[in-house]
C-alpha cells in the first residue's frame, strides 16, 4: 500500500474546507491537476473514494469524513510537535557540568553561568574547580562538558588532539602589588625590577604551583605560600609581598592592591581557552556562548582601566625584536592547531 503523505492529508483537508478541487488548489497554492492527483494517492492508499465527483464540484464520502476528520487531527499534533522542539531549541532543559581552573573561577566563569542561568532557567548546571591537567581528563572521561583551562604557547605538555577548542581571552599575567609599592605608580615595568621581590605563591602539596613567582625569574624570593585567591591577594593589600594575577581575575583583586604588566621577552603570553569534545551537546554550546560574552564584557572593561587588559604594543614588539608579535593562540582551533601547553 502506498503511504499517505502530508501533503495528501492537507489536500484531503482543503477539499473538505473549500468544497472543491479548484478551491483547495488556490488556497495551497498548487495546481488543480496537482489536487487530483493527491486526492488519487490517498484514494489508492487508503483503498476507498474519499468525493463524489459531480456537475457542481465534489462532495466528500462518508470515507471522506471520516479521513478528512483524522487528517486534520494528525496535522494539528504536528503542528504542535513542531512548536514544542522549536520552544526546547529556544529554551534549553537537562544538565551540563563545567569546569574551570581557579583563575576562571575567580569572575568570568560564574558570571557565564549566571547568564545561562538567565537565559536557559530549566538547564542545571554542575561546576568543579580543579587544574587544567584533571579538568582535562574529567573532560575525555565524560565527567565534564565543557573546561575552562589556562594555556600558554611553547612545548605542548597536554593531550588536546581531538577536542575542540575556543579562545576566550588572549591576556598575560600581572603582578600584583600594595598599592604604596614603589612600583605600583607604573603601567609597565621591565622583568629585572623585580628579582629581589617577595613573593606569596600558590601552595601545590609537593608539586610545581600554578601560579608561583614571576615564570623567568632565577631563584625568586618565596615568603609565604597560601592555596587561595583571596588569601595572596589579601596578604599583598597587607604589604606582605607580590603575588601573580591573571588578567582574566583581575576583577577579584581587593581595595589595597595594584597591578601592574611585565615586559619580558622570554614570556611567551597565555591564554585562557573554552574545550569540549569535538561533539557537542547544545547544553555546552550555550555554555560556551556565554563564556564568550562574559569574556567580551572583561575585556571591555579592564581595556578602560590604567592596567590595560591586553598586551601593549611595545611589549609585542620587545618580544619579536621589531615585528608586531602574532596572537598566542587562534580562536576554536582543532586537535591540529598550533602546541599549547597549560598549568
Amino acid at each position: 500500500m502506498t503511504d499517505v503523505t502530508l501533503i495528501g492529508l492537507r489536500v484531503v483537508r482543503e477539499i473538505c474546507s473549500t468544497g472543491s478541487f479548484s478551491d483547495a488548489a488556490v488556497s495551497l497554492g498548487y495546481t488543480q491537476s496537482a489536487v487530483s492527483r493527491q486526492v488519487r494517492a490517498v484514494e489508492s492508499a487508503v483503498g476507498a473514494t474519499l468525493f463524489e465527483r459531480g456537475a457542481r464540484g465534489v462532495t466528500p464520502t462518508e470515507a471522506g469524513l471520516a479521513f478528512a476528520r483524522h487528517a486534520a487531527d494528525a496535522l494539528s499534533s504536528l503542528d504542535a510537535a513542531v512548536r514544542e522542539v522549536s520552544t526546547l531549541r529556544q529554551h534549553l532543559t537537562g544538565s551540563v557540568a563545567v569546569g574551570a581552573f581557579p583563575a576562571a573561577a575567580a569572575a568570568l566563569v560564574p558570571r557565564a553561568l549566571a547568564q545561562l542561568a538567565r537565559e536557559h532557567r530549566h538547564v542545571t548546571t554542575g561546576f568543579e574547580e580543579g587544574s587544567t591537567p584533571a579538568l582535562l581528563r574529567r573532560l575525555r572521561s565524560g565527567r565534564l562538558d565543557v573546561a575552562v583551562v589556562g594555556v600558554c604557547a611553547g612545548p605542548q605538555e597536554h593531550d588536546l588532539d581531538g577536542l575542540r577548542q575556543e579562545t576566550l581571552l588572549e591576556d598575560d599575567l600581572r603582578v600584583a602589588v600594595p598599592r604604596q609599592h614603589p612600583l605600583a605608580a607604573r603601567p609597565l615595568i621591565r622583568v629585572d625590577e623585580l628579582r629581589h621581590e617577595s613573593w606569596i605563591i600558590e601552595s601545590a602539596a609537593g608539586h610545581t604551583p600554578l601560579y608561583g613567582a614571576w615564570p623567568t625569574l632565577v631563584q625568586p624570593v618565596i615568603a609565604y605560600e597560601a592555596s587561595e585567591w583571596s588569601t595572596r591577594l589579601g596578604m599583598v593589600a597587607a604589604g606582605l609581598g607580590v603575588c601573580l594575577l591573571p588578567g582574566l581575575a583581575l576583577p577579584s583583586a581587593p581595595a589595597g592592591v595594584t597591578t601592574i604588566q611585565v615586559e619580558d621577552r622570554h614570556w611567551q603570553g597565555r591564554a585562557t581557552v573554552a574545550v569540549t569534545e569535538e561533539q557537542r551537546s547544545a547544553q555546552a554550546d550555550a555554555v560556551v556562548a556565554a563564556l564568550r560574552q562574559q569574556a567580551a564584557d572583561l575585556r571591555s572593561a579592564t581595556s578602560g582601566n590604567d592596567r590595560p587588559a591586553t598586551r601593549p604594543p611595545d611589549l609585542d614588539r620587545a618580544a619579536t625584536g621589531g615585528a608586531p608579535a602574532a596572537p598566542v593562540l587562534t580562536a576554536d582551533m582543532g586537535g591540529g592547531g598550533r602546541p599549547l601547553r597549560g598549568p
